[in-house]
This record gives C-alpha cells, structure tokens and sequence, in this order.
C-alpha cells in the first residue's frame, strides 16, 4: 500500500526565525520527519501552500479537496493546521466516500522541543492505513469521525462531539 502524505502548513510546518522571534513558514519539515519516522509503505508528498489554517479560504480548502480526489493512492495523511482542521474535516467528510483521509497536526511546532509533531505525524499515517474509507482527524493518539470533533482551545486537545 502507499501512502500519500499532503502537506498545508499548520503550527506543525512554522520555523522559528530567531531574529524576529516570530514563527513562519519556509521549506517544509515533512521529508525530514517522513524518514525519521521510518515508514517502510511507499509515501508520496504532496506539498500545497503552507499556511496557518486560521488564513485558510474557502478556495485553499477545495485545493486540499481536488489533491485528495485526484490521489491514486487510498490512504491519504493531510498535515494541517490545528485551528480550523474540523472546518477542513467538514469539506472533505460530506464529499469523500472512497479513500481513507486522516487530518493530523500540532500544538507545538516540529522543530520546537517536546512537540506533539512527530508522533501524531506516525500515528497518522498508521491508522490511514487500516481505518475503513472515511474522513478522520486523528490528534493525541485518538481518532475522531470528521463531523463528531472539536478542538478544545483552553485545554488545548481534540474532543468528541457527542
């Protein structure tokens, strides 16, 4: 099985610029953390536009929607900013019935100490390749149905909806 692997920014992707103390988007992190991960599935990455998804439009969403329809691969991992991943979960849930798409991203950025990155990043892209076809966004070792999930801002997690 493949695995296609596609990137949209997010806290996950932003560098810290040391000069301006400030985190922005340069080249993405993923080919580094797709081998320090040690995948052994064949991993297509798919770079779009990196950007913190509270800048996301309604056009960055249908991009991420067309990249996963025109996928030949049947698990798809979206790498994706944490504060509007269930807006994007939305959009791809009500319209993708055939392939396996599994939303994941971080608290804290990849490059920061003690981030969340890598590890949602690996469990991400395990569970893509075992969970039934559906939308999934999978954060903090938990997976979550695409329309039964909030991100909880104070406590800083993902949580059902019941």
């Amino acid at each position: 099985m493949s695995l296609r692997i596609i990137a949209t920014g997010g806290t996950f992707d932003k560098h810290y610029d040391e000069i301006a103390g400030t985190l922005d988007f340069s080249a993405s992190h993923l080919p580094q953390v797709i081998s320090r991960a040690r995948i052994t599935a064949e991993v297509i990455l798919e770079e779009l536009p990196l950007l913190d998804s509270l800048e996301m439009q309604d056009a960055d969403r249908q991009r991420i929607l067309a990249s996963c329809r025109g996928s030949t691969q049947q698990a798809i991992v979206i790498v994706h900013g944490t504060d509007t991943m269930q807006l994007t979960a939305q959009v791809l849930g009500s319209a993708l019935q055939d392939k396996t798409v599994v939303l994941t991203g971080a608290m804290i950025p990849y490059e920061i100490a003690n981030s969340d990155a890598l590890f949602n990043f690996g469990f991400a892209c395990g569970v893509a390749q075992v969970l039934p076809p559906g939308v999934y966004v999978a954060m903090n070792g938990q997976i979550f149905a695409w329309n039964k999930v909030a991100k909880n801002r104070s406590a800083g997690v993902f949580e059902p909806i019941r």
